[in-house]
């Protein structure tokens, strides 16, 4: 599986020739220009992971890929008449011979009811798992993982506490974006100090590795 990050959750992720664009939202645009995608996997519907424009850009370019996403993404890809597969929690699709399956319902607690709705993590080949904006366990085994490091529903000691639970062979920081770049390396190095089972990786900004 080789991962490009372009920035805070957008990812593409090759997997044997299968290529899955994730959470293609407002603070990147490198998705707009990609072609020869099979999958757009989006969590929930928060315009840093959803940006309905991206996503038409994306079909244009790409008019054989599959949205993939909860009930709450899809009615609101439905009023742009935009089809997509609905995977919630403890639904699972297989597309391209890759399997998606969804876990959690709901988007981790800001404030008060401040930026709820339907929020899943998906697991995405039996060893990628993607939570979004949630640190819900999924109970399996997990060979990559991509940690939420920042945002305000959560600190620093949330990310160390679920990277522990989840216990993934390898690890790499994802909602991001709100980070200075010489700053996450602070991220990185507390993640190496407290979770020394999860080897670490850092992803820069448009860069790829090979998981």
């Amino acid at each position: 599986m080789n991962i490009t990050k372009f920035g805070h959750c957008c990812l593409l992720l090759d997997i044997n020739g299968t290529k899955i664009v994730t959470d293609p939202g407002s603070f990147t645009t490198a998705q707009n220009e990609l072609h020869e995608i099979n999958i757009i996997l989006i969590t929930h519907e928060h315009q840093d992971h959803f940006h309905v424009e991206s996503v038409k850009q994306m079909l244009e370019n790409n008019p054989g890929a599959t949205v993939v996403t909860n009930s709450a993404v899809g009615a609101l890809l439905e009023k742009e008449r935009i089809a997509s597969t609905c995977v919630g929690d403890g639904q699972r699709a297989e597309i391209n011979g890759i399997t998606i399956e969804g876990f959690g319902k709901d988007h981790a607690p800001i404030y008060g009811e401040m930026g709820q709705c339907e929020n899943t993590a998906y697991m995405v080949a039996e060893k990628f798992y993607f939570p979004g904006d949630n640190f819900h366990v999924c109970g399996k085994p997990v060979e990559v993982l991509a940690l939420p490091v920042s945002g305000p529903w959560m600190k620093m000691g949330d990310a160390i506490d679920f990277a522990k639970q989840v216990n993934a062979t390898k690890a790499f920081g994802v909602h991001d974006g709100m980070i200075m770049p010489f700053f996450r390396g602070f991220v990185g190095n507390a993640l190496k100090m407290f979770v020394p089972n999860t080897e670490y990786v850092t992803i820069p900004d448009g860069e790829t590795r090979e998981f």
